[in-house]
């Protein structure tokens, strides 16, 4: 059972592994909100998210038994690095049971604490019961990622922390996978205050926690499909379904292309990368209907490789009108290219990519196609370029974007 007492020794236990994680105003967000945000930056913990929160105090209450049996868990990768850097800490060997399609980075950090790493499973669903399986074979002891109470007790010494450093908070949003993080700092948010509103934030391709809700039941979704791969969870635990069910106001969804915008305003404006799960709460704030209310935002990993950084980056400067292409048709003549590309230079157009194509029609005396992508400043900066390339008499048009810098942008 969750109570004072508990996460009280859970914080106590914590703090000696933990960083200290103060909340970090946002202007940029207030300002765009109409509220006081704050970020708590569990992505500058020492193994990359708050995970090892729990996994420390969990394993602070395993008998002298169980940690000789050595432990086994099951993860998308930030609850894999927590155990195997707790589990290092106590000298307890460690398996970690991860999806094959976990970030090679989430990958070789976990081997990087000296734990065994098994790649099994397209999900974390499907890790799971390998690892369950595996637990039973050797007799390993297992740590759930979520689905236990004393794991959600020390997820939950975040709430201690914000209250400390923000009595008055009005709003603390959390994201959601299995339950455990949401479970622990929305039951003790409560216990100290009951003023505080707890939102809830799940990816609209694995809202497990929102479905279960809404049914009034733990339900499992068919699949689950998000760029958010640490909440890609289809069951939420059930032993946390009812102190997500008392404790939490309301939960949000949020779409994929959401968390894309909001990578690059975190990028940009406070210089801090935030994996796609922790970025749920970034992108809610815009969903949060008040106004001059204190809201936190839990920011709870920032475990990204480069290359889905890289893709990242591109997509969002894609949807925010930075990076476009546009295709024209020119009469096959020497002279066509330069008039365009002084055109271009004139409204300040900075071309990144051209293709020169003639055989876009049969008769090459009438047209060839200039297909180039250009970065701009924005939306009203693209809107002057298209004008400026229509008022030539070219007749541009937009090619839809693909998200490379390649063919089609």
């Amino acid at each position: 059972m969750l109570t004072l007492e508990k996460f009280e020794e859970a914080s106590e236990v914590v703090s000696k592994v933990t960083l200290e994680t103060k909340l970090v105003h946002s202007e940029y967000f207030s300002a765009q909100t109409g509220n006081k945000v704050y970020f708590k930056p569990e992505n500058m913990q020492y193994t990359g998210a708050y995970k090892v929160r729990g996994a420390y105090y969990k394993i602070s209450t395993l008998s002298e038994e169980e940690k000789a049996k050595g432990l086994i868990t099951a993860s998308a990768g930030n609850h894999a690095q927590g155990v195997a850097y707790a589990a290092k800490l106590a000298g307890i060997p460690a398996t970690i049971v991860m999806p094959t399609t976990t970030p090679l980075m989430k990958v070789n950090r976990t081997k990087g604490y000296g734990a065994e790493v098994i790649l099994e499973g397209d999900v974390f669903d499907e890790a799971c019961d390998y690892a369950y399986k595996l637990a039973d074979e050797r007799g390993l002891t297992f740590v759930h990622p979520f689905n236990d109470l004393d794991v959600a007790a020390g997820q939950g010494s975040i709430a201690m922390e914000i209250v400390k450093e923000l009595p008055t908070v009005d709003y603390i949003l959390v994201p959601i996978g299995g339950g455990g993080l949401c479970a622990g700092v929305s039951t003790l948010a409560k216990m100290l205050n009951p003023k505080i509103k707890i939102i809830g934030v799940e990816p609209a391709g694995a809202n497990c926690m929102q479905e279960s809700i809404r049914q009034g039941k733990v339900v499992s979704l068919p699949n689950v499909n998000t760029i958010a791969d640490g909440t890609a969870v289809k069951c939420p635990g059930d032993k946390l379904f009812p102190y997500i069910q008392d404790n939490v106001d309301e939960i949000i969804s949020i779409e994929d292309s959401e968390l894309i915008v909001s990578f690059l305003d975190m990028v940009e404006n406070h210089k801090m990368i935030v994996e796609n799960s922790g970025l749920l709460t970034v992108a809610a704030l815009k969903h949060m209907k008040v106004e001059n209310k204190k809201i936190v935002s839990i920011l709870s990993g920032g475990n990204m490789d480069v290359i889905t950084m890289a893709s990242i980056v591109q997509l969002g400067l894609i949807q925010r009108d930075r990076i476009f292409t546009v295709s024209i048709l020119l009469p096959d003549k020497p002279g066509e290219l330069a008039k365009v590309s002084a055109l271009l230079a004139k409204e300040q157009g900075n071309v990144i990519r051209l293709e020169h194509n003639q055989f876009i029609t049969i008769n090459r005396n009438s047209a060839v196609e200039l297909r180039i992508t250009l970065e701009a400043f924005g939306t009203d900066h693209k809107n002057t370029i298209m004008a400026a390339l229509t008022a030539e008499g070219y007749r541009p048009k937009l090619v839809k974007s693909k998200g490379t810098y390649g063919d089609g942008c």
